[in-house]
């Protein structure tokens, strides 16, 4: 008789960029590396938490379908515009 054999994942750590606004109902977040991938909380915990879902199910629903992943480079800074 034969051990079934466990498959082993390996788990992938990506660090992404989310933007955060406090709107009138809350908080609306959305993650500028993955077109479309935008939630929103109560508050600004809930809103992270859920960005933290649709992001992970963002990814595996591109792993799973064999769709390539964006590159995830991202440069942040500030510009001053004088009005």
């Amino acid at each position: 008789m034969r051990k079934a054999q466990a498959k082993k994942s390996r788990t992938t750590i990506f660090r992404l960029p989310v933007v955060v606004e406090k709107d009138d109902d809350g908080y609306f977040v959305y993650c500028p590396r993955l077109q479309g991938c935008y939630s929103q909380g109560d508050t600004y915990e809930e809103a992270i938490m859920n960005i933290k879902d649709a992001i992970h199910l963002h990814i595996e629903d591109r792993v799973v379908n064999k769709e390539p992943l964006p590159k995830f480079e991202l440069s942040l800074t500030a510009v001053e515009v004088a009005v």
